[in-house]
């Protein structure tokens, strides 16, 4: 069962991958013709137009993948949710083609999180004992769940700055979630998982290795790719709750957390330092993780790639917790101290460069070289 399984998961991630290596020329092509660029601006990182419609090859992919691969039992439930994802895909569109309203973005999203709550079946039904709560009422459970959907969401949206990042980060995810869906037995979420995988691998190669044929994800990726993330959380979660097989993980949450910890975190950090500062917490500014890596790291694809790296070690240190049984409250916290404490690592890095670099400023300045 799991072999074949396995088998028609890796056709499900080479179809979804050679659909965007092949759609991804077109939009391209269409992106120059109608000059449907990413313009550079003080906030901004490239210094070139990039088109920015990545996140409509991705999403081809994608749902060519999951239409071959899913059975109709289990797609009874999985209309909603690809309903969801194509209104994030039509709002992320929008927003990277003519722009639109933070607020209508945002009651887009909740419309979109409330539908897949209620129609599509994904909900939190209990916190594995988290905090001493384990199941919750069903409004209660509802709450948590939109929470879960909108932090991810925007917290994909956010970390979209630098070449590969969200999409390396959300194909760890896919990963990570799609190997243990398969071992469990859950077919129909592990080609979830797989398309996403196979669709951001295509992407990928362009965004970090294209040159004339490079694009970006953009809104019309980011949104939707976060949105795929954070049902797969739900329904790792929930799945977990059975005990009917030996890939059961106690700890549930707390690796789950891990393994989306760094665009939680990034958005956690740079809220509460806009805040800080006196400023709204949704002001732009240049205080993200991948920005201050770009400073130590001045390589788009080293910087992703320690991230990426960081988050494999967060993943382990939680799958390490686990078997070793600890109280999941004290994993979860663990994981989550861990990572602040390393989201701060590069700021530190760079004020201590600053340090020696003034330091050695004012030997030349007052001549105080020594003999």
């Amino acid at each position: 069962m799991v072999l074949n399984s396995l088998f028609l998961n890796i056709l499900a991630t080479a179809l979804s991958f050679v659909t965007v290596l092949v759609t991804v020329p077109h939009i391209l092509k269409v992106a120059r013709a109608k000059k449907l660029f990413d313009i550079p601006d003080e906030r901004k990182i490239h210094k070139n137009e990039i088109p920015s419609l990545g996140g409509l090859a991705i999403f081809l992919g994608f749902i060519v993948s999951v239409t071959f691969f899913t059975d109709d039992i289990n797609f009874a439930r999985l209309k909603y949710i690809i309903l969801g994802i194509t209104l994030m895909l039509i709002i992320g569109l929008k927003d990277d083609l003519i722009g639109i309203s933070a607020r209508k973005k945002f009651c887009i999203q909740l419309l979109a999180a409330s539908m897949i709550i209620l129609l599509g079946n994904v909900r939190l039904t209990n916190l594995h004992g988290l905090f001493g709560f384990y199941e919750v009422h069903a409004i209660i459970g509802g709450i948590l769940t939109l929470f879960v959907l909108l932090a991810l969401i925007n917290a994909f949206n956010l970390i979209d700055g630098i070449d590969g990042l969200a999409a390396g980060l959300a194909m760890l995810a896919s990963a990570a979630f799609g190997t243990w869906f398969l071992l469990a037995g859950s077919v129909t979420y592990a080609t979830v998982s797989f398309a996403l995988l196979g669709s951001l691998g295509g992407f990928f190669l362009y965004n970090v290795f294209g040159h004339k044929n490079k694009l970006f994800m953009g809104d019309t990726g980011s949104l939707f790719v976060g949105l795929i993330i954070a049902i797969l959380v739900v329904k790792f979660n929930e799945f977990n709750l059975a005990g009917t097989h030996s890939y059961v993980l106690n700890s549930a949450p707390a690796i789950s957390f891990a393994v989306v910890i760094v665009p939680l975190v990034d958005v956690l950090r740079v809220i509460v330092i806009r805040l800080l500062k006196g400023q709204s917490p949704f002001a732009p500014d240049r205080n993200h993780i991948h920005h201050r890596m770009l400073e130590l790291v001045p390589h788009h694809l080293y910087a992703t790639l320690i991230i990426i790296v960081v988050n494999v070690f967060l993943i382990n240190l939680a799958l390490i917790f686990n078997f070793m049984a600890f109280n999941i409250t004290i994993q979860f916290l663990g994981i989550l101290i861990t990572g602040i404490t390393l989201s701060f690592v590069p700021s530190l890095l760079i004020r201590k460069k600053l340090q020696k670099k003034e330091a050695w400023m004012d030997q030349v300045e007052y001549k105080t070289w020594p003999d």
